[in-house]
């Protein structure tokens, strides 16, 4: 390298970064006076917050911390221990519920964050005795075998199936992105989201 050309490390890059970010975080947003909520955004917290909504089509309050996640609000204040804590980050699917009528990972969603809105659960899906169509089909296609990952995975089938993703098999693997099954029975539970969806 030419003695006429600027040298830049590693070092370098990390300190104008960390420099940056100092920055960043130290002066206000434009137009939102320091210590106030943006217009349309209440702050909460720091201590118990009260948390209303609809679960499996019950109204439902819970007092929260803030920084409780709505897979911890469910399993932890409410009892309802389908949705499965695996990964903690978003990236296996096991924690899956519904949001009105959307797939959410509960374990990225804060409990707070649920307020005023539908949550359905594993144990929701099913009108009293008669299983939905997706948890039938994978009852009769025997698509589990441990059966940890199993409620979240049939979560974001069953939303599969009733907004009418499920096209084929190319849609429905492209759709199950999002959730793991470490067992493999990725044939059967495809072949379960088939039938579910005829």
């Amino acid at each position: 390298m030419s003695d006429d050309k600027i040298r830049v490390s590693r070092r370098d890059i990390l300190r104008g970064a960390g420099a940056a970010a100092l920055v960043g975080a130290t002066v206000p947003a434009q137009g939102a006076p320091a210590g106030k909520a943006p217009a349309g955004l209440s702050r909460v917290g720091p201590g118990p917050v009260e948390c209303a909504f609809e679960l499996n089509g019950k109204q439902k309050k819970i007092t929260v911390e803030p920084r409780v996640t709505l897979l911890d609000a469910l399993r932890d204040r409410v009892g309802l221990t389908g949705a499965k804590r695996i990964c903690d980050r978003g990236a296996c699917g096991g924690c899956t519920v519904w949001v009105d009528g959307q797939i959410v990972n509960s374990c990225m969603m804060l409990a707070v964050d649920a307020r005023g809105k539908k949550v359905t659960t594993i144990e929701g899906l099913a009108q009293g005795d008669k299983l939905h169509p997706v948890q039938q089909a994978f009852v009769k296609h025997d698509a589990l075998q441990c059966g940890f990952c199993t409620p979240g995975m049939i979560m974001t089938c069953a939303a599969m199936v009733d907004q009418g993703k499920a096209k084929d098999r190319a849609s429905i693997q492209h759709e199950l992105a999002g959730n793991l099954c470490r067992c493999g029975t990725y044939p059967h539970i495809f072949t379960a989201v088939e039938e579910a969806a005829r």
